[in-house]
């Protein structure tokens, strides 16, 4: 490990060995796109050990407004996971990345994200995020959701088994929009927070935002934590005891 390297974040308490967990974690995110991008670059910088990067698209020029790890270059050049690895790779060497150029789905996530430790959602599509859900609860990963549109975005931790999980908070799809409207900045806010949320996970320090569900407007500078609870019935979490198992 490159102490140097990490010399200010070891200055925190707790960090020596958080730093350890952070060199031995496989962390998987779903989507490299506006939320994936400082989310990457964030957990890059920190120095996990490995990252699975997952999208299927290729770098358009509408992305490069919000979608930093992009550049004019890579536009239509190459997938956006080759795009993001080149570009995370030189900013941190010891930092293993892998490329899945693929489509989350039921008959593949298994294998895309084997052997993570976490998965962060950066997503912008709710199939897509169930599949992930699904597949936390099946194998009692902790995953950190984010969502963002226009000026506004929100955060939660879903810990298997203890947590409401994403089908507890989106029961019936939301209607669908064709073109998502967003400013930069608020993917850039939302996916550093991302960031932080994964890294306290696998460190094991502070308060991860578990059935709690952080909200905010950069808008209006309104924020807001707002209490969770599982819900009733749910017909992906409510099976699931609170150590994760069924």
């Amino acid at each position: 490990m490159d102490r140097e390297r990490y010399a200010r974040q070891l200055l925190i308490p707790g960090m020596e060995e958080g730093q350890e967990r952070l060199r031995r974690a496989t962390v998987g995110i779903a989507g490299v796109g506006g939320l994936g991008s400082p989310t990457a670059m964030y957990l890059t910088a920190a120095g996990v050990g490995r990252l699975v990067l997952a999208d299927p698209q290729v770098p358009e020029l509408s992305n490069l407004n919000r979608q930093l790890l992009h550049w004019t270059k890579d536009v239509g050049a190459a997938p956006k996971v080759a795009s993001a690895a080149g570009k995370l790779r030189a900013l941190n060497p010891e930092v293993e990345v892998v490329e899945r150029a693929v489509e989350v789905r039921e008959d593949n996530i298994a294998e895309v994200f084997a052997g993570c430790d976490l998965l962060v959602d950066c997503l912008d599509n709710l199939a897509p995020r169930m599949t992930l859900n699904a597949h936390a609860l099946r194998t009692g990963t902790p995953l950190v959701h984010g969502a963002v549109e226009g000026w506004h975005g929100q955060v939660t931790v879903v810990l298997p088994g203890r947590t409401p999980c994403l089908a507890c908070l989106f029961p019936r799809p939301p209607v669908a929009k064709r073109t998502l409207p967003i400013i930069g900045a608020t993917a850039g806010v939302f996916g550093s927070i991302q960031a932080g949320e994964a890294i306290k996970v696998l460190t094991g320090l502070g308060e991860p935002l578990a059935s709690r569900l952080l909200v905010g407007d950069l808008l209006s500078q309104y924020w807001e934590v707002v209490e969770i609870d599982r819900a009733e019935g749910c017909p992906a979490c409510s099976s699931f005891t609170r150590s994760g198992t069924r």
